[in-house]
């Protein structure tokens, strides 16, 4: 049976730089507006980079990079498999979602003896959903 490939999907690396985009920025508190505007792109473009759609050329990384104050390197070892190889990549990608970065602050200012319960309630209602 032959493999079928998604050709609209975004591949695995254009997500995963995406998401180390993505997180690099929330990190920094820069908007896509303001990466948009430092890079001379529209944010929309900035949200295609960011979720992997649109693939980013070497000199617009460079761009990026500059704007987030980063290196190139820094955005890009999410895709050698930095350190833990595959887990790695799917960590980076989650972390890219929208809200993941935001969740986990709240969940790192809460008080040990609250996080199980909490993460027992997350995962009942992931179920339902």
């Amino acid at each position: 049976m032959p493999v079928v490939v998604d050709r609209k999907a975004p591949a695995e690396v254009d997500v995963a730089l995406g998401a180390a985009i993505r997180l690099r920025r929330r990190t920094l508190g820069i908007s896509q507006e303001i990466l948009a505007e430092k890079c001379g792109v529209s944010f929309q473009q900035i949200q295609k980079y960011e979720n992997g759609s649109n693939r980013i050329s070497f000199s617009r990384l460079v761009q990026i990079a500059t704007a987030l104050h980063c290196r190139v390197n820094d955005l890009i070892d999410v895709l050698a498999g930095a350190d833990d190889g595959p887990q790695d990549l799917a960590l980076r990608i989650r972390m890219g979602l929208p809200g993941a970065l935001e969740l986990l602050e709240a969940f790192e200012a809460l008080p040990p003896a609250i996080r199980a319960p909490l993460v027992e309630f997350s995962r009942a209602l992931a179920l339902r959903a």
